[in-house]
């Protein structure tokens, strides 16, 4: 569980890799990368018809509540040979032939036909279909529940991956300027070893450190679209031609909200959770109903008609075969009545499933408890990462400042032939790291923010600051 629900809610930290850039790659906002991957993906696209189906299954139960009403008509042709005896149709499969127990079989045949309708109405059970209603209400409720925090799941998810994209572009400039400054001192070194200046082998370790930078360069664009595809994924697209708009990152957030506390009836996972356990409560009540019995009011009215004349039973000639003689109906019959049914075995048999609904509700209880004590803990761990990144953020410049001066430095010396080619690229190395800090120090600021929204519930904390 714990492991399931950081990834729900928490974006992967920044990987530090990326892609080069396509020059035909779209450039979208961060806010329409959210709205495409709401609109598009395929499992939201799902949840959103299961709520759509539980709307429908509120409605067919509420019509369960209504009376069932049934006409049915049949038209026959056969013999009424009767016989004293008790039978039972086990299984509907004995005939409703009426007629005289005759001394001997004979093969008289004629139409006959039944017409029938019939109401019967449940009309109290102690309310058990409302029960119904309401369980079906909660669980459409869950649906949608299920829905909002997935639609807030895959926001975070987005941002996160966006974000991702966005640091890798950075790290890849970085690459390149990298492989700039490799190539330059590796063509001084070539001049200088041509002119017989320095030893020939610097050359050589300066080929090396271009190789090595294009290796890095090489790994950065990789990752890039290692990243965009992910984002594509979130997208519900193949094609990875999402770029990031960098421009919308210029700036750094205006609140980081340190002061807000976990609104455990606003986060949208909370919510999911504890509407859980409310469908199940629902169920536990739904099976109660049972216990009691169940008055219904029924009502049948049928018409019969018959070839054959109210005398066969001293005269067996007194019939006919004519059809229209025997479907015309000529007896009929009504009956209205009130009822009542209990089944008393099922007092037992809901027994045991209210027991064991109550259990499953008391699970569901034990992971919402769970989930909160998590979101919590991630509250917190938010907030400390909202002052470290701010506190690497403050100390990047620092580092960057003193590598390119050190950088500037050895490359005149070098050039002067005061300083090896060793400590040159040690420099180089250095520079390269200090620009790679700074631009994870910069992301991983908008991160801690989108980290301290995802474990508050609230999205608007993160987007609103674009």
């Amino acid at each position: 569980m714990p492991d399931r629900l950081r990834k729900k809610l928490l974006p992967v930290l920044l990987v530090v890799s990326f892609s080069g850039g396509k020059t035909t790659a779209q450039v979208m906002k961060l806010k329409e990368v959210v709205n495409l991957a709401i609109e598009n993906y395929p499992l939201i696209q799902a949840k959103r018809s299961y709520v759509n189906a539980s709307k429908a299954a509120v409605e067919q139960t509420k019509r369960d509540y209504l009376p069932n009403v049934s006409v049915a008509a049949q038209q026959d042709y056969g013999t009424v040979n009767g016989q004293n005896g008790p039978l039972y149709g086990f299984g509907g499969l004995g005939t409703a032939s009426s007629g005289p127990a005759l001394p001997s079989q004979n093969w008289n045949s004629a139409f006959g036909a039944l017409y029938l309708s019939n109401v019967n109405w449940d009309f109290f059970a102690f309310g058990r279909v409302k029960q119904r209603v309401n369980v079906a209400r909660a669980i459409q409720e869950r649906d949608q529940l299920d829905l909002d925090q997935e639609l807030f799941q895959q926001k975070v998810r987005v941002s996160a991956a966006y974000l991702n994209l966005l640091a890798a572009k950075r790290l890849t400039l970085t690459q390149q300027r990298n492989l700039g400054r490799a190539v330059t001192f590796k063509n001084t070194a070539v001049v200088r070893a041509a002119n017989g200046l320095i030893a020939g082998v610097d050359s050589s370790l300066a080929a090396a450190e271009v190789s090595n930078a294009r290796i890095s360069l090489n790994r950065a664009i990789e990752f890039e679209q290692e990243q965009a595809n992910r984002l594509a994924l979130l997208l519900g697209k193949e094609a990875t031609d999402i770029s990031p708009d960098t421009a919308s990152f210029s700036r750094l957030p205006v609140k980081f909200y340190e002061n807000r506390l976990l609104a455990e009836n606003e986060h949208p996972l909370l919510k999911f959770y504890r509407q859980r356990v409310q469908v199940s409560e629902s169920q536990e009540n739904y099976f109660r109903k049972f216990y009691y019995p169940t008055f219904s009011l029924f009502g049948v009215a049928q018409g019969r008609g018959s070839g054959f004349s109210d005398h066969y039973v001293l005269d067996q000639s007194a019939f006919t075969r004519n059809y229209f003689t025997g479907v015309n109906p000529v007896r009929g019959n009504y009956l209205l009545g009130i009822g009542v049914s209990w089944n008393l075995t099922s007092i037992l048999r809901s027994g045991s499933q209210v027991r064991s609904q109550k259990f499953t509700t008391e699970g569901l209880r034990h992971e919402y408890e769970l989930a909160d004590v998590q979101l919590k803990g991630q509250l917190d761990l938010a907030d400390k990462r909202i002052r470290t990144s701010m506190a690497s953020y403050a100390e990047a410049p620092v580092q960057v400042k003193a590598a390119s001066d050190a950088y500037l430095q050895k490359t005149t010396l070098y050039r002067n032939g005061l300083t090896t080619l060793v400590d040159l690229t040690q420099t180089l190395y250095t520079l390269n790291r200090a620009e790679t800090d700074r631009d994870i120090a910069y992301t991983n600021v908008w991160q801690a923010l989108l980290l301290k929204s995802a474990a508050l519930g609230d999205f608007s904390i993160f987007i609103d600051e674009f």
